[in-house]
């Protein structure tokens, strides 16, 4: 979802040798990872009971909710890993080897299509007479600007672009600097290792998430945008802990992790609560039809108040961890 070497300018060599394809393909639900949407108002929700008593093997964080003939599994991914992290065992395998359908949050090979990468930088620009740094604060260009060097990238290289598309992608290069990778994340590797003869479904499309940031109104996109720039330092120091709590399973230590993010409460129920419940409800309804499914979304979203589990558990559903 992210043309990087589309808006170069040819201004940063550093930047033509980050590839559009790992940005694109986490830009949306890494930037929902990184940011958190946390620090936020606590959403109006019943809190998910821990059902299982017994100890659940250590591991990536899945969950099942099931009925007579239907079987959910909820498993938090991290869309963008760098290699060689191990994770693919035990419960998790299992578990997609007995699925008839992979949802995940978008179709797997949207951000691939070159039309969907069309789409999202038209939707990304600016009008010809604004730019986003005239757009900010002094105190808020200061600290932007001062991001942008720390990237080894120009003042103006986002100059032409809407500030969520500036924030997301802040939020995505120093991970492809670090060596994180989309096609090392979780998606990617769940879509290698499915059954051959798997459904395969989507919560969003492309189209709709990028919607989603484009309409936001401008002070939260600017506040999306600062929260990057802000703490661009700690991006990789942030993700590498994540994903440490992520292979250990701590739930509440993820979404402690992610409680130093946004304050905006639109951002908040735009981007986690609102979506959360949606979820929720596609999950409940779905268990009207029979079958095995396997449910990829960003961890995030199954951690902490306002999580999926505890709009499931609104709607009077069991939900059991199994790892």
């Amino acid at each position: 979802m992210l043309g990087i070497a589309a808006f170069n300018d040819r201004e940063s060599h550093r930047m033509n040798r980050i590839s559009i394809r790992p940005a694109l393909a986490c830009l949306a639900p890494l930037g929902l990872a990184l940011q958190g949407c946390a620090a936020l108002p606590e959403a109006d929700v019943a809190v998910a009971p821990a059902t299982a008593e017994a100890p659940v093997p250590a591991g990536p964080g899945l969950w099942q909710v099931a009925d007579a003939d239907t079987t959910i599994y909820l498993f938090g991914t991290v869309h963008a890993l760098p290699e060689n992290i191990e994770w693919y065992k035990g419960p998790i395998e299992t578990a997609l080897a007995v699925s008839q359908e992979l949802v995940t949050e978008i179709p797997s090979n949207a951000a691939h299509d070159p039309a969907a990468q069309q789409m999202v930088m038209t939707s990304a620009l600016l009008p010809a007479d604004e730019t986003l740094r005239d757009m900010l604060s002094e105190p808020d260009r200061t600290s932007y600007e001062l991001a942008l060097t720390k990237l080894s990238m120009p003042p103006a290289a986002f100059d032409r672009f809407e500030p969520w598309f500036a924030g997301m992608t802040l939020a995505v290069v120093p991970l492809l600097q670090a060596g994180y990778t989309a096609e090392s994340g979780v998606e990617a590797k769940l879509e290698e290792l499915a059954p051959a003869d798997v459904a395969r479904g989507a919560l969003e499309t492309l189209e709709w998430q990028i919607e989603l940031f484009d309409t936001l109104p401008v002070e939260s996109q600017i506040a999306f945008l600062m929260v990057s720039a802000d703490n661009i330092d700690q991006v990789v120091p942030m993700m590498d802990d994540m994903v440490a709590e992520w292979l250990e399973g701590d739930a509440d230590g993820l979404a402690a992790l992610m409680n130093d993010g946004l304050t905006d409460p639109v951002l908040a129920h735009a981007l986690l609560y609102d979506r959360n419940e949606r979820w929720a409800e596609w999950i409940h309804g779905r268990l009207a039809e029979p079958g095995t499914v396997f449910v990829a979304v960003g961890a995030g979203h199954l951690a902490g108040r306002g999580s999926v589990q505890d709009y499931l558990a609104g709607r009077g559903l069991s939900v059991t961890r199994i790892q």
